[in-house]
């Protein structure tokens, strides 16, 4: 399969693209046929080794001291179930999902992933395309984790600080749609009419 891999820390250009041995599944994984992956934040980061001075020895032993210990990026992708392990019960082949790889040892930059049936991933919504899929996993679960360990009630006031960034445009949409509550953003003044159009009540430079 294809794959965009990195050997060596450093700028973008350390990417490139290689042939990799294609996964199979084990009896409790499912095979996933990437349709669309995403470049986050910490893909950079792990990439070009950007981390505080504080953090620099945990998060080279983590990440491989000498090269990167795994050499496919991608912490979000969407796609469709090629194949299932004889013991999975809960996807089929044909199935849309969308997941998380931060369980899984990264790998979203390839054709395909196996992940266990148990992992972080689930059915797509039939409303979003891949893409959408895949933008929403990191910012949207970590938004809905968050809200949900709030115990909010419908009514309630929530700021949103933040708001225009990945995690805090979910926020602002889930906080007002799902929870029922009203919402005040905080981001820059050039993302004003953006959160505001989320569905945000108030919005602060």
């Amino acid at each position: 399969m294809k794959a965009i891999v990195y050997t060596h820390y450093g700028p973008p250009e350390v990417l490139r693209l290689a042939d990799l041995p294609k996964p199979a599944p084990r009896e409790n994984e499912v095979l996933v046929k990437i349709r669309a992956t995403t470049v986050t934040i910490g893909d950079c980061r792990m990439r070009s080794f950007t981390v505080p001075p504080e953090q620099w020895l945990f998060a080279r032993l983590f990440l491989g001291v000498f090269r990167p210990r795994r050499p496919v990026l991608g912490m979000e992708l969407a796609g469709d179930i090629e194949a299932v392990g004889a013991k999975v019960t809960r996807f089929k082949p044909g199935d849309a999902i969308f997941a998380s790889t931060f369980e899984a040892d990264w790998g979203g930059y390839a054709e395909y992933k196996c992940f266990p049936e148990n992992g972080m991933l689930a059915l797509k919504p039939a409303n979003l395309d891949y893409g959408e899929a895949a933008a929403a996993v990191g910012g949207g679960g970590t938004a809905l984790r968050c809200l949900g360990q709030a115990n909010l009630e419908p009514g309630q006031k929530v700021l949103v600080y933040g708001a225009s960034g990945a995690v805090g445009t979910n926020a602002v949409q889930l906080a007002r749609s799902l929870f029922g509550c009203e919402v005040t953003g905080i981001c820059s003044a050039a993302n004003l009419d953006l959160v505001k159009s989320l569905g945000a009540a108030h919005v602060l430079d």
